[in-house]
């Protein structure tokens, strides 16, 4: 259709191979990452699956950015090299949390928890559901927020411990909903909150460095003082999630191991021995990855600690090599789809940077409001979260928003600790309840382990609502009173 008269055309502007202008029709009305973003969240919205979602957003995007098909497919294909040596790590993890629970070593935590909650007495007994369901609650929190922090190793515990306790949860009908919640509040705030683990890479190597290399100093400013207020949002939306939203039971299938109906949970008898060689390879794996990842070793920590496990669990004949096939496979085929997930979204994002529209985006957003500003903290915060619900790491948005945020806060009056909390709350938003987060994808390999918990259903939706808007809002008041 005709259009603007772009550089060196003549009459109305056209698709052709040797046009140097990255928008031949014009410019585009919507921004191309918006657009892209929210083509990938309501097609998954509409229960099409996410990888088809992420590529066709991603598609949408580069077109709308002027790439045409050839170069938005290069892109795409070069995005999905960054995302393999993850989706390996994960696939190797689940096998390595298959030859856990065939050591027998999960029976034991379920067995126990189980004996909890089975007694005559029905008013001891619902006293021990309340019990019991907290404790899995919080334990499976401290275990989130030491995944940060204390013992580095982000969601590599999720396969090694939720699938086991799926069986208790359906006995105390829990909510899955408020599990994976309480997990991604455990993945996100302790890292945007506290400086040691990933939240030293997120706060001191990432988002102080950035500010510095923009122009501020702001050496002096405390972390956890400027992410204090965003920190209590997400304690706020976990609270809600846990006692308000998700409080109800919820009734699930517990499976059966036999055409007699059964209730087997796991290993009929528990060998001993086993149990304690798969307490040395957790202990193990851990701490090879818990070391490598406080030298900053290059080698990958899932990968490399995975591995070690899964090589003591074949040395000791604890999983034999008759039985090592099945392990194998039925653990990576576990973790399958959030590692083709991850590939995709790798894609998804590399289309996003090539389309150059993400810095238009935040300047054209910003400048908009200015002159307010109350206004330009919302609109700076929200973009952050439009930004990071595309890219799916806040970890990747921080250098993106850094360097065009600091002198916008500057002009505007913002104080140095406003400041690192606005660009950091702007980073962390959407790393709840993006569909390509791993935040999300993480808490779903483990929960739906029985098919029984929707990635975007119960792990996306109720995290972004629950997180993402408590975030925002504690962003904004923190931007204002710091």
């Amino acid at each position: 259709r005709p259009g603007t008269i772009g550089p060196g055309s003549v009459g109305p502007a056209r698709l052709r191979p040797n046009c140097t202008t990255r928008y031949p029709i014009g410019r585009p009305l919507v921004n191309a990452v918006i657009l892209a973003v929210l083509v990938m969240l309501v097609l998954a919205m509409l229960r099409v699956h996410v990888v088809l979602s992420l590529f066709v957003g991603a598609l949408v995007g580069g077109l709308t950015a002027g790439l045409g098909i050839s170069e938005t497919m290069v892109a795409f294909q070069d995005g999905l090299a960054d995302g393999a040596k993850i989706a390996l790590s994960y696939a190797l993890l689940g096998a390595f949390a298959m030859a856990v629970a065939h050591s027998g070593l999960p029976q034991l935590l379920a067995n126990w928890l189980i004996a909890r909650i089975e007694t005559e007495d029905e008013s001891a007994s619902r006293k021990a559901i309340r019990m019991t369901t907290m404790l899995v609650l919080g334990g499976l929190t401290v275990m989130a927020i030491m995944s940060q922090n204390l013992i580095p190793v982000h969601i590599a515990f999720i396969p090694l411990v939720v699938p086991p306790l799926l069986i208790v949860m359906s006995r105390l009908q829990l909510d899955r909903r408020a599990v994976a919640c309480a997990i991604t509040f455990g993945l996100v705030t302790t890292y945007m909150f506290l400086p040691l683990g990933f939240g030293r890479v997120f706060l001191h190597d990432i988002l102080y460095a950035n500010i510095k290399d923009a122009g501020l100093d702001v050496s002096h400013v405390s972390a956890t003082q400027a992410m204090g207020i965003p920190a209590l949002g997400m304690i706020v939306g976990l609270l809600i999630a846990v006692f308000v939203t998700y409080r109800k039971p919820r009734t699930y299938r517990i499976d059966t191991g036999s055409d007699s109906g059964e209730e087997i949970s796991g290993p009929v008898e528990v060998d001993r021995r086993k149990v304690a060689i798969a307490l040395v390879a957790v202990v193990a794996c851990f701490a090879v990855q818990t070391f490598l990842t406080w030298t900053e070793s290059k080698a990958d920590p899932l990968l490399v600690g995975a591995l070690l496990g899964l090589l003591l669990f074949m040395a000791t004949r604890v999983v034999t090599i008759a039985e090592a096939d099945d392990v194998f496979t039925g653990g990576m085929r576990m973790m399958a789809l959030i590692g083709l997930i991850m590939i995709t979204a790798q894609g998804f994002a590399a289309v996003l940077k090539e389309t150059k529209q993400i810095e238009p985006l935040v300047k054209s957003a910003t400048s908009l409001f200015a002159g307010s500003k109350p206004t330009a903290a919302f609109v700076m915060l929200l973009v952050g979260l439009i930004v990071t619900m595309g890219i799916g790491s806040s970890f990747s948005t921080l250098p993106i928003i850094s360097a065009i945020y600091v002198p916008l806060c500057l002009s505007l009056g913002f104080s140095p600790v406003a400041t690192v909390s606005l660009i950091g709350t702007a980073g962390a938003l959407g790393d709840a309840g993006s569909p390509a987060s791993d935040s999300t994808l993480g808490p779903t390999a483990g929960l739906n382990a029985d098919g029984q918990h929707d990635h975007m259903r119960d792990s996306v939706i109720p995290t972004f609502l629950h997180f993402n808007i408590p975030l925002l809002i504690a962003g904004w008041i923190a931007a204002m009173v710091l």
